[in-house]
């Protein structure tokens, strides 16, 4: 029998996703009416920022952009920077870069798993009642991002907004006691993590699935890629970084500030279940018999099982983290390749007119960032395409299909499952809001 229920549903600032937007959905009769993401952050006007100024600068800037993803934001602009400007990046350089991404990983994931998607799945309405029910898992949680923030430190002066890491390379190199005392602190996690996976197999995510394009780097390489590789996606395209514009076709939609974007169907998901999906098999050895134990298998079309995902990226991240920087205490540090900024403000790098991409995988999933610059090296043109807003049109699609799966349910159960699945994404709204468009008249 066909359920004719009338609903309607507006949640006004979704909580525990970072920004503002709203879900408003519409059934009358049993048939849905509307049922959409509003995204109504004012836009953030990055690229017109950057425009002007020197692209030595643009990591600075960028990173600025968030203050969850702001390693991440820094190693796509600098990457855009070095492919504008023909510089390759040492084997070093490339290693310490991906030791930052995957702390700048391996802290979101944690602060997502523990503060944002565990109180749903443990029937709490935030992270604070967790303190009183569940004083040992707060204590850990809190434990492992302090960790995080440590490392991320001694590597880079800060996690939040970067000092060390410019194009080219490091202005302050990791010394051998910088490397032992991170060490030291990663392999001091692992207990904490190995008790985050066992609260994780406890936990019972919503049985829901949505066929659909799955988006993130790959290589032809063994190794999980993470800073870099071309972009490809589970229905078989295969295109490099320069061609994100093909890859990401964004339009804009009047309910959000946010533009939407699509691939080869009506939309795609970009993210640690996507990077699964496309890469599972190159995952650490360790991340796998994790995977392995709470069944996640690629293809897996279930979107609120991208915290698994994050769980098995952290084992992954953690382990590959101690893999870098025993690799680095084995071989040494090369301090040669530290960039003195003084007389030559761009360091070692000759600077000359060009148009580069960067594509990183952050932990929303793919971030890119491309910048024209001219013969003196000032950004012209930037722009800056975020994994959130490559992840809304998807998201709005999972709504359409999981409200009518739900109309059985009382009107509180669908709002939270609604938020739940708009909380699986771990999505960074502020990033991804930078549509502007502005329309002269008589002028």
């Amino acid at each position: 029998m066909t359920n004719k229920k009338t609903l309607n549903i507006n949640v006004e600032y979704i909580t525990r996703v970072e920004g503002h937007g709203n879900i408003v959905v519409n059934v009358k009769d049993g048939s849905l009416e509307k049922c959409q993401l509003d995204i109504v952050e004012s836009p953030r006007f990055f690229e017109g920022m950057l425009r002007g100024r020197s692209v030595f600068e643009a990591q600075h800037i960028t990173s600025r952009i968030c203050g969850i993803c702001s390693c991440g934001h820094t190693l796509a602009s600098i990457q855009a920077a070095e492919d504008a400007l023909g510089f390759v990046p040492s084997e070093q350089t490339i290693k310490l870069r991906k030791l930052l991404l995957h702390y700048e990983t391996l802290d979101s994931h944690i602060l997502h798993i523990y503060l944002l998607a565990a109180p749903d799945l443990l029937g709490v309405k935030s992270f604070v009642p967790l303190i009183d029910s569940h004083n040992k898992v707060v204590r850990r949680a809190l434990r492992m991002k302090k960790t995080c923030n440590e490392v991320c430190e001694i590597l880079v002066g800060r996690h939040v907004h970067p000092i060390s890491a410019i194009a080219g390379g490091f202005t302050k190199l990791p010394r051998e006691k910088d490397l032992d005392d991170m060490l030291s602190k990663l392999e001091g996690m692992r207990p904490d993590m190995q008790a985050t996976v066992e609260l994780a197999l406890t936990l019972k995510f919503p049985d829901f699935e949505r066929d659909t394009e799955y988006v993130a780097l790959v290589s032809d390489d063994n190794e999980y890629p993470m800073l870099m590789g071309e972009v490809g996606s589970t229905d078989g395209v295969r295109m490099n970084k320069k061609d994100y514009k093909k890859i990401t076709n964004e339009f804009i939609v009047p309910h959000s500030s946010a533009k939407h974007t699509k691939l080869s169907r009506e939309a795609y998901a970009v993210g640690a279940l996507a990077r699964f999906n496309l890469n599972s098999d190159k995952l650490h050895p360790k991340a796998k018999e994790v995977a392995t134990a709470v069944g996640l298998k690629p293809i897996c079309k279930n979107p609120f099982l991208n915290t698994a995902a994050q769980l098995i990226e952290s084992v992954h991240c953690l382990e590959d983290c101690i893999r870098i920087i025993t690799e680095l205490k084995n071989s040494g540090i090369n301090y040669n390749e530290e960039i003195v900024v003084g007389l030559n403000e761009h360091g070692k790098i000759p600077v000359k007119a060009g148009n580069g991409a960067g594509a990183v995988e952050v932990p929303r999933g793919i971030l890119f960032h491309n910048y024209e610059i001219d013969d003196k090296g000032v950004i012209q043109n930037a722009n800056c395409i975020i994994p959130t807003n490559q992840n809304l049109n998807n998201i709005e699609y999972d709504m359409k299909k999981l409200v009518p799966e739900m109309l059985d349910k009382s009107e509180a159960e669908i709002t939270l499952g609604l938020e739940m699945l708009v909380r699986a994404y771990d999505p960074c709204i502020s990033c991804s809001t930078h549509f502007l468009n502005v329309k002269f008249v008589n002028r």
